[in-house]
C-alpha cells in the first residue's frame, strides 16, 4: 500500500505559487558527503525554501559510503518522507534506493549527481559546460605542454561529463601534439588529499614538468595546488563549486577560475520540485522540465540544467555582489588590479 495520496489535478505552477499545499509535506535529503564546504551552502538554500512552503526537513549524511547511503534512505522513509532528494555516493549501487522509494510511493530528485532512472527527476547544472568553462579558462592563460587532469570519484557520472566538456576545449589541440596529457587520475570521494596524492605522483612521473592542471572541483584543485606548491611551481589550475577558500586563491593568484554553481539556486529549486512531486505533480509536469538522454544508458529522464558562472579576478565581484562570500574574505591578500577587491 502506498502511503502517499496522489493528487494528480494539482498543477506544479500552482504547488509553487501555494505555500499552503506544502503543510504536513516531509522532505528527506540524503547527503552523499557534507564534508564538502557547498553542500552546506545546498542545504541552508534546500531548508529555507522549505520553511517557506511549510514543509518540513530532515536529512542524514552517509559520509561517503554508498552502503550507508541505502541505509540512510531507508531511515529517512521510516521518519515519514513524502518526498527524497537524494545527492548519490555512486550512480549504481544507489538503485535499491530508488526501488524502495517507488514501492512506497515517495518521488525522488537526483540531485546535482544523476542517477540515470526514469523514476527520478535530475536537478543539475551544466556539468559538460562546466567542464568546457574550466578548460577555456585555463587554456587562455596556457594554450600548449604539459595538461594534468584530476577527475572526481569514479562513481559519480559528473566525473564523465565534466571531462568530456574538458575534452570538447582540448582535444584537437591533445591530437594534434600541442597539448599533452601527462597524467590523469579519478580522486575517490572528491577528497582534496586523495587529489594531492595524485597530483604528487603525476608530477613524480613527469619530473615536476607539468604546465596546467584541470581539476573538476575546487576541494581538489586546492590539493593539486598544494602538491604544486611543494614543488614550487605554480600553474594554471581550474576548479569549481565557487567554495571560498578557492575563490581567495583566485583572488590571490594561485587559482585561475572557479566556476561557481549557484548552490542558492539549485538548492531553492530542489527544495521547490520535491514539494511538488510530494503533492503529485508529474515529473514531466514540473515548470521548466525538459526531455533528456545524455546519461551513460541513454535513459530518457526529465531534468532541469541550471547555467553555471565562470569566476576569475575579471568578475570576482559577481560573488560578492550575490553575497555568496563576504568581500573581506574574498580579497584577503589578494592581487593588485582584481577587479572588485
Amino acid at each position: 500500500m502506498k502511503r502517499r495520496t496522489l493528487i494528480a489535478a494539482l498543477t506544479a505552477a500552482t504547488i509553487f505559487s501555494t505555500p499552503a499545499f506544502a503543510d504536513g509535506v516531509t522532505v528527506g535529503v540524503s547527503w552523499s558527503n557534507f564534508q564538502e564546504e557547498r553542500w552546506k551552502t545546498d542545504e541552508a538554500a534546500i531548508k529555507a525554501k522549505l520553511e517557506e512552503l511549510g514543509a518540513t526537513y530532515i536529512s542524514s549524511d552517509a559520509q561517503a559510503s554508498a552502503s550507508k547511503q541505502l541505509t540512510d534512505v531507508e531511515a529517512l522513509i521510516a521518519q515519514g518522507a513524502d518526498a527524497l532528494i537524494i545527492l548519490a555516493m555512486d550512480k549504481d549501487a544507489i538503485g535499491p534506493a530508488v526501488d524502495q522509494a517507488e514501492a512506497e510511493g515517495i518521488p525522488v530528485v537526483g540531485y546535482d549527481r544523476l542517477i540515470e532512472d526514469n523514476r527520478t527527476f535530475y536537478l543539475t547544472f551544466d556539468n559538460k559546460g562546466v567542464g568546457r568553462i574550466i578548460a577555456q579558462a585555463v587554456t587562455a592563460a596556457q594554450p600548449e605542454g604539459n595538461f594534468a587532469i584530476i577527475k572526481g570519484d569514479k562513481g559519480d557520472p559528473n566525473a564523465g561529463f565534466l571531462l568530456e566538456g574538458m575534452m570538447e576545449v582540448i582535444g584537437d589541440d591533445v591530437e594534434s601534439g600541442k597539448i599533452k596529457i601527462v597524467g590523469e587520475a579519478f580522486t575517490d570521494g572528491w577528497k582534496p588529499d586523495n587529489a594531492q596524492k595524485n597530483m604528487e605522483q603525476i608530477l613524480t612521473a613527469a619530473n615536476n614538468n607539468i604546465d596546467a592542471v584541470l581539476a573538476q572541483n575546487d576541494g581538489m584543485a586546492g590539493g593539486a595546488i598544494a602538491a604544486l606548491q611543494a614543488q614550487g611551481l605554480a600553474v594554471p589550475v581550474g576548479g569549481q563549486d565557487g567554495d571560498h577558500a578557492a575563490l581567495n586563491r583566485v583572488a590571490r593568484g594561485e587559482q585561475t577560475v572557479s566556476v561557481w554553481k549557484n548552490s542558492l539556486d539549485l538548492g531553492s529549486k530542489a527544495a521547490e520540485i520535491a514539494v511538488a512531486l510530494a503533492n503529485g505533480t508529474a515529473l514531466a509536469d514540473i515548470v521548466d522540465a525538459e526531455q533528456w538522454s545524455g546519461g551513460a544508458n541513454g535513459v530518457e529522464m526529465n531534468a532541469i540544467f541550471l547555467d553555471p558562472t565562470p569566476v576569475t579576478q575579471d568578475n570576482i565581484s559577481a560573488v560578492i555582489d550575490a553575497g555568496h562570500i563576504a568581500k573581506e574574505k574574498v580579497c584577503a591578500g589578494a592581487a593588485a588590479g582584481v577587479k572588485g577587491c
